[in-house]
């Protein structure tokens, strides 16, 4: 490539992206992109162990019961998130599945939306922030992220709390710009959106969608000495709206729980909140900086461009759009670090400023305003992008083979996918075409993960033991489950899920006692177990017949398993 023609592609390049990212044209490429991203594999897909499947259990039993106020998994009450999600998976269930058929893609679906109205919202901010052609930038880079494209994929809360999360930031970045630039203020439509976004974020996960705001009004007001622009948001209507949307259930759930200590605010406070400020809970604990090293993954493909971007960031910070976004990211990131338990997702809403403050570095570099990232920090950060692609692909290809499996089409893909993603990558990379660098990057990148998820995941067998074997039990008794089916050794919450809420977990005596009990009963017993399992059953072990075994790993608790189904047909 000549010189000349090297200088004239960053017009045609940003030309192009401008044009694709005009009217309603990023609505829906986005809209299709975040379809790709996030519906292969979501019913294929088992119940992911263990938070996703004690989410959809009690949203199971509150279908159930007709109790829509007090949280449990079986007997046990789930005081730790308030009932926004379960009331969402519930209106999926009713509306496209059926309560008894235990579909998890139907409890996946609110997910899915909170994911996709995510994407929407990055991208509408980052038109109002930084330009159209940045907010679909950034709009596709939260679609193909490692982490959205999880969280999409599991019927939890994090996706949805991400949309509303977005709801208010994108709000609260309208009305700053406007003050800043001295414009005109948003209508009271959007005021209206935030409250409501807010009141929304406060039923999927308590405080954490209002902290987040709130530390990034504090930030901007602290470094810019300046509160006036807060007083178009409507805080003495806008409170008590919100208010209205999470009190109620709040309430109820205190006079059903009672106040002496024991209700669910209380509960929620000291079995999981302080715990999680005072010291690493569940073992989920890491140092400082976990955050950080973990985005390069967890943000993947969009990282190769995210450090240098950041660079850029601080040196601009003076800008409004750049200083809205790190009053968003920073504050609460160094929160987020600091406190001692540690979950890779508890950032995520941290990742559309990341993503959005990367899209303006972008579409400044092909705007030619500003020199092209320094050739050692772009070939270390394709070094290191190159180095995530070939390790995803490569897993997902050697997985497979260690545990038995035969070479198939899909081995060769996920060697052949990360190779020839990366070769694209480094190719328009040498060609200075930048819009073919980020879409190549993005796109390729975002189909190794779906691939991974909804091929070699899905398809991997030892993950899933338990669901064989409540297949086995299911397989059974073609007229019907048997009432109660006992689980001695094993007891995930994937595995009640499947079977009913009355699945009993023992050990190998209670199984044993069960099965002998009643007619057409079931038992699910761990290898472990089974020596007393069989013992138990004593002189009437003729009666129990083992129908199925089902070997894999506890990817919980990263233990070997193989479970042994035992049915009985006849009468107690």
């Amino acid at each position: 490539m000549t010189d000349a023609e090297a200088a004239g592609r960053p017009a045609t390049n940003i030309r192009l992206l401008e044009q694709v990212a005009q009217g309603y044209r990023p609505y829906l490429l986005l809209t299709l992109f975040c379809a790709l991203m996030f519906l292969p594999g979501l019913g294929s897909l088992p119940p992911l162990d263990r938070d996703e499947s004690r989410f959809a259990q009690a949203t199971a039993q509150m279908l159930e019961t007709g109790d829509f106020i007090d949280i449990r998994f079986q007997d046990q009450p789930r005081h730790k998130k308030p009932a926004g999600i379960h009331w969402l998976q519930a209106a999926s269930v009713s509306l496209f599945s059926d309560p008894g058929a235990r579909e998890i893609w139907a409890y996946r679906l609110p997910s899915v939306i909170g994911a996709w109205a995510a994407v929407l919202f990055t991208f509408a901010a980052g038109a109002a922030l930084f330009g159209q052609p940045a907010g679909l930038l950034a709009g596709g880079m939260m679609a193909a992220s490692v982490m959205l494209i999880l969280e999409a994929h599991q019927a939890k809360t994090d996706a949805v709390l991400l949309a509303a999360v977005m709801a208010q930031q994108f709000v609260l970045a309208r009305h700053y710009l406007a003050a800043r630039s001295g414009g005109q203020p948003p209508g009271l439509g959007l005021a209206v959106v935030f409250w409501l976004a807010m009141g929304t974020g406060v039923m999927i996960k308590g405080p954490i969608a209002p902290l987040i705001t709130l530390m990034t009004i504090a930030a901007l007001v602290i470094a810019d000495r300046d509160a006036r622009w807060l007083r178009r948001l409507g805080w003495l209507w806008g409170l008590p709206l919100a208010c209205a949307l999470a009190l109620p259930w709040y309430i109820a759930i205190g006079d059903r729980t009672g106040g002496d200590g024991d209700g669910f605010v209380m509960t929620a406070l000291t079995t999981d909140l302080i715990p999680k400020l005072l010291g690493g809970q569940e073992s989920h604990g890491a140092p400082p900086g976990y955050y950080a090293l973990l985005m390069i993954f967890f943000f993947w493909p969009g990282s190769l461009f995210a450090w240098p971007a950041l660079v850029r960031a601080w040196r601009a910070r003076q800008e409004t759009a750049i200083r809205f976004c790190l009053a968003w990211m920073l504050p609460a990131w160094l929160m987020f670090e600091l406190i001692p338990t540690k979950l890779p997702h508890y950032v995520l809403p941290l990742y559309p400023a990341l993503a959005l403050m990367t899209a303006a570095a972008l579409v400044t570099i092909l705007k030619h305003e500003r020199p092209w990232f320094g050739r050692k920090t772009l070939v270390a950060a394709i070094g290191l992008w190159t180095f995530i692609a070939l390790t995803l692909g490569g897993a997902a290809a050697y997985l497979p083979i260690h545990f038995g499996a035969e070479v198939d089409w899909p081995t060769a893909l996920f060697v052949l996918l990360p190779i020839a993603t990366t070769a694209a990558v480094i190719q328009a990379m040498r060609r200075r075409a930048g819009v073919n660098l980020v879409a190549r990057s993005v796109i390729g990148g975002g189909a190794l993960v779906i691939l991974v998820i909804g091929v070699m995941i899905t398809g991997f067998q030892p993950m899933w033991a338990g669901r064989d074997a409540a297949r086995a039990v299911h397989a059974a008794f073609p007229d019907g489950p048997p009432g109660i089916t006992a689980s001695a050794g094993y007891s995930e919450p994937s595995l009640v899920f499947l079977l009913g809420t009355r699945t009993k977990l023992t050990a190998g005596p209670g199984a044993a006692g069960h099965v002998l009990s009643q007619a057409n009963a079931a038992a699910i017993v761990e290898s472990r177990q089974l020596s007393a399992f069989k013992k138990a059953l004593g002189d009437r072990a003729g009666q129990v017949r083992e129908i199925a075994r089902a070997a894999g790993v506890n990817y919980s608790k990263g233990d070997d398993i193989v479970l042994h189904v035992f049915v009985r047909r006849d009468g107690p």
